[in-house]
């Protein structure tokens, strides 16, 4: 089948989900149809970057193919945490985004950067990379989210999308769970970085290195900041955003500027 129709349905039906979320949040009835139709969108978006990648006998490390991946995985975590966590709203913001990044990776034309010649522990550190990356992106969606509802519960009445949320408290508690885990997967990332690779300081990859460790340092204190200090509200908020910055720079940024801007390999 052709990729791009592949895409295209995988691109309506994240469409579909979050205008349902949307839709069931408004009218204040809560329906399992969306998280059905999200699974779907993403096996067929599993199955777009799998054809991809057996046509180009390896994956593209372009900025779009892989903000499309991580996009990908970012949705697969978020449903798998939708299993017995009432995160599933934040598909509203999630799953258009997934949508946009598969856009951008099948209609984009970025010059190809193929990793045919890694091994297992490059493998290793790639792939835990890009899961820290997205388990970190949910925390900072939920620190987002976290944000606006102890704001709007400071009005009456507050919006409907705020009340049909879970309390306070075990919004926090759904972030530091992310961050738990984000954090355990950026210690792996980097653990291999150090272990397998040449010179993870060299000049093309000192920015990466440096940022993605200032990342781990504040994420780090804020969860010791929790379990010693009880630390919440804004504070978890302000650093969860501060280390997320850091480390969207860290993965992106040079990309960003050398493919899209600079036209640069």
């Amino acid at each position: 089948m052709n990729t791009i129709v592949i895409a295209i349905f995988s691109i309506a039906i994240y469409l579909t989900s979050a205008l349902l979320i949307t839709r069931h949040i408004s009218q204040n009835n809560p329906k399992r149809t969306p998280i059905y139709l999200a699974w779907l969108a993403v096996c067929s978006h599993a199955a777009y970057v799998t054809l991809t990648f057996k046509e180009n006998d390896g994956f593209n490390f372009s900025f779009t193919s892989t903000a499309s991946l991580i996009a990908l995985i970012v949705a697969l975590l978020l449903l798998i945490a939708a299993m017995d966590k009432p995160v599933e709203k934040l598909g509203i913001v999630l799953f258009p985004t997934s949508a946009l990044m598969l856009g951008l990776a099948v209609t984009t034309r970025s010059e190809p950067h193929f990793l045919h010649t890694y091994n297992w522990e490059m493998g290793a550190h790639i792939l835990t990379s890009i899961v820290a990356f997205s388990l970190l992106n949910i925390a900072a969606l939920q620190a987002i989210l976290l944000a606006i509802q102890d704001q709007q519960l400071k009005s009456h009445p507050p919006k409907r999308l705020i009340r049909s949320l879970p309390s306070l408290q075990t919004m926090e508690s759904l972030l530091f769970q992310m961050l738990s885990a984000g954090v355990l997967f950026l210690t792996i990332s980097l653990i291999t970085g150090f272990l397998f690779i040449d010179d993870l300081f060299a000049q093309h990859l000192a920015h990466k290195t440096i940022l993605s460790i200032f990342a781990w340092i504040i994420f780090s204190c804020l969860l010791l900041g929790r379990i010693r200090y009880g630390w919440r509200g804004k504070t978890t908020i302000r650093w969860t955003l501060i280390g997320f910055g850091a480390l969207l720079l860290a993965y992106f940024g040079s990309k960003l500027v050398l493919e899209l801007i600079l036209k640069r390999n």
